[in-house]
């Protein structure tokens, strides 16, 4: 039986993933990171799909590692791509989270690598892995310190508790806050904005944004550069503006 599903919304430009092991609260052993990962490379693979949402099936979005198949030297990981078959390496196609219920641990963390997040407002984040003599190693600690500010990370990785979504709305961790049952409604209006964009460009945008931090600003322009001439200068750019021009919505190609 699959443990992730797959499965075409927004008139086939958006990709719902949903980890399906709710008896075990989705949690991922190697299993859930090798059906990611093959599902996430035919997501890339598809020039018609803009945009993924990964969802949890039943009471939450996940739990994190399975303990007792780590125990028996089933590893929660795939290759190169890490902790969940995408914490380490992600796709090349934008992706959203929509939690509900909770999203503790490596749940957390493979919510952390998606690019947008949407929580329902009585979900649980969070990271414990203190109250367990372990550390967040799952990219949790590496993007948390990227994304807000210190005294608020320190407080979710060293504390191990959950802090109220709507805090971490304000310091910018989730970018929209849903009403419980609502979370993948909300995901899906917001995917709805992304598919009507250019799919190159949703492309290259996440890979400077992912990439910015490293580049510094003075490197940045030169990285950057490559990107944008490729985006610019392919048939979608074109037909933004020929579009635009007519007054008209604009069929992208992706090429």
């Amino acid at each position: 039986m699959s443990v992730v599903l797959a499965e075409k919304v927004l008139d086939g430009r958006a990709l719902l993933i949903t980890l399906n092991r709710p008896d075990a609260r989705n949690a991922v052993n190697g299993q859930v990171a090798r059906e990611m990962a093959a599902i996430l490379d035919d997501l890339d693979a598809d020039p018609a799909l803009a945009v993924g949402i990964i969802r949890g099936e039943g009471r939450g979005f996940s739990a994190g590692m399975d303990l007792k198949a780590f125990l028996e030297g089933d590893f929660p990981t795939f290759e190169d791509r890490g902790f969940g078959g995408f914490a380490e390496r992600g796709p090349k196609t934008p992706l959203i989270a929509a939690i509900e219920g909770f999203a503790v641990a490596g749940g957390l963390e493979m919510a952390l690598a998606c690019d947008l997040i949407v929580a329902a407002s009585d979900a649980k984040l969070g990271l414990p892995e203190v109250k367990r003599s372990l550390i967040a190693a799952g990219g949790g600690l590496l993007r948390l310190a990227q994304r807000i500010p210190y005294h608020v990370a320190a407080e979710i990785a060293l504390t191990g508790d959950h802090l109220p979504v709507e805090r971490l709305h304000q310091v910018g961790l989730v970018n929209r806050v849903a009403e419980p049952g609502h979370a993948l409604d909300e995901a899906l209006a917001l995917a709805a904005q992304l598919v009507d964009n250019a799919p190159l460009a949703l492309e290259g945008s996440k890979y400077v944004l992912e990439n910015a931090a490293d580049w510094g600003m003075a490197d940045g322009w030169k990285h950057q550069q490559p990107v944008m001439e490729r985006v610019s200068t392919s048939e979608d750019a074109r037909e933004g503006a020929t579009a635009f021009a007519e007054r008209r919505a604009p069929v992208w190609r992706g090429r």
